[in-house]
């Protein structure tokens, strides 16, 4: 069958070379919103001039029983016409005859693909947002439970001062709310119209790019032809983005991970996110968060890929642009899918209260206290500091810890310290007492709930 642009052509490549060529292997994801476009493209004809009304309504209803197949999944793709539009193009010869060849007046592939992905990534900048909404209402609602439940808190992987467990998720719900204003913001950069550029250059038809910006329910058009075609920011945009949230995800499965295995006993997660071992049989694998983990390099890959085809592109379109679509699609499938396995997972996940509450009674996580507790009886905190380390190393070498050392021994070292000093070396005080904005203390933690059930 001969190439739809064929006509300067004498010559005819081989299969495997258009296989190479072709993107509708990929592309054809694209069907619904090709077929969208084409729609308000030809309404547009019709409403210029360009097409008679008899023309664009033949047309019309040649694209509405495409939707109709598309829909039915009765239209088969092949190779041979490349990509999604010359596909949809021959689709709409067989159904209308040679009026069809009309539809591209006044248009290019360039921007009608370019149309395409601007329409798709701003239908799945409206799902990731409400999935990244979700996961934050059931961050919230995990956190309301565990306002006071103590958990021993981080850095260096290194027990350092004892937290609310809400509060340790509450820090998520604010990273995960910076993700959803950037993927809103992102939808700004998506929702302009390419359509009407054609090539590169405009057409001297005498087209209207409001008329079908307007059909296709964008907000505004590209004041630039060759920036149009060749713009592929917004896809950037949303591949950072997608990244960024990636990375999140990725920080708390590696927590959860951490948190279900022996040394910890922290949470255990349902049999729904777990999985076993073909050969131990005592095993519950965390197998769901270790793939996020790990499917996060897939999505930074996508991201470094698509800045690499763009950086050395010249203006305006070049045949290169066909790699920036399997990575989109790519990295949309996984952060749908990882929003929602992370908010079933953590909905459904048992915490061990008891086991966090112990692991801050076997440390020396309380030394701060003793410190703060020394300062705030005068004594410089360097000198404070100082003297508490001494403690904890005496501690360490005959096997007990700060709360268990006795009042006259304390009282040896210094008289500031009195009977008091028990109670605050206590974690369930340690935390209570946290009352600065934004610390761990329980009434701190239902502030930033409160404000965040506001927000949601």
């Amino acid at each position: 069958m001969a190439k739809l642009w064929g006509g300067r052509f004498d010559g005819k490549n081989e299969a495997w070379i258009d296989a190479f060529g072709a993107s509708i292997p990929f592309d054809q994801k694209l069907a619904k919103q090709d077929l969208i476009g084409s729609l308000a493209h030809v309404k547009m004809l019709i409403h210029t001039g360009i097409l008679t009304k008899d023309e664009g309504e033949q047309i019309i209803a040649g694209l509405k029983t495409l939707q109709e197949k598309l829909a039915k999944d009765e239209l088969t793709f092949t190779i041979e016409n490349e990509d999604i539009h010359l596909n949809m193009e021959t689709f709409l010869h067989q159904e209308i005859g040679p009026v069809a060849g009309k539809l591209h007046t006044a248009r290019s592939r360039n921007d009608q693909v370019a149309t395409d992905m601007h329409l798709y990534l701003k239908e799945v900048l409206t799902e990731v947002v409400a999935k990244i909404h979700h996961f934050r209402e059931v961050l919230v609602e995990k956190a309301q439970e565990h306002i006071e439940t103590i958990a021993p808190g981080y850095t260096h992987l290194q027990h350092a001062q004892p937290i609310s467990f809400g509060h340790h998720l509450m820090a998520y719900y604010q990273m995960l709310t910076r993700d959803e204003q950037r993927f809103t913001e992102n939808m700004q950069r998506a929702d302009i119209s390419p359509l009407g550029a054609a090539a590169l250059a405009g057409t001297t038809f005498p087209i209207d790019r409001e008329f079908s910006a307007k059909e296709l329910g964008f907000s505004q058009v590209y004041q630039n032809s060759l920036d149009a075609v060749s713009d592929r920011d917004f896809i950037l945009e949303f591949l950072s983005n997608a990244s960024i949230l990636m990375m999140h995800l990725s920080r708390f499965c590696e927590e959860i991970i951490l948190w279900c295995s022996h040394e910890y006993q922290f949470v255990e997660l349902t049999d729904t996110f777990s999985t076993g071992s073909s050969i131990m049989p005592q095993k519950k694998n965390p197998d769901m968060a270790e793939l996020i983990r790990g499917k996060t390099g897939r999505v930074y890959g996508d991201l470094f890929g698509l800045l690499t085809v763009m950086k050395g592109l010249p203006l305006a379109y070049n045949k290169d642009l066909q790699e920036d679509k399997e990575g989109m699609f790519d990295t949309t499938e996984t952060i749908l899918t990882s929003l929602d396995i992370m908010s079933g997972m953590i909905a459904t996940m048992k915490v061990n209260k008891e086991r966090m509450l112990e692991s801050t009674q076997k440390d020396f996580s309380n030394a701060t206290e003793l410190a703060d507790y020394l300062a705030s009886k005068g004594l410089p905190f360097r000198q404070a500091h100082e003297i508490v380390g001494k403690l904890v190393l005496q501690c360490i070498q005959n096997g007990h810890y700060l709360q268990d050392i006795p009042l006259e021994a304390y009282q040896a070292i210094t008289p500031l310290i009195e009977e008091d000093i028990y109670e605050k070396l206590d974690s369930y005080t340690a935390v209570l007492r946290r009352h600065s904005l934004g610390g761990t203390g329980f009434e701190q933690v239902q502030k930033q709930i409160d404000a965040a059930k506001a927000q949601l």
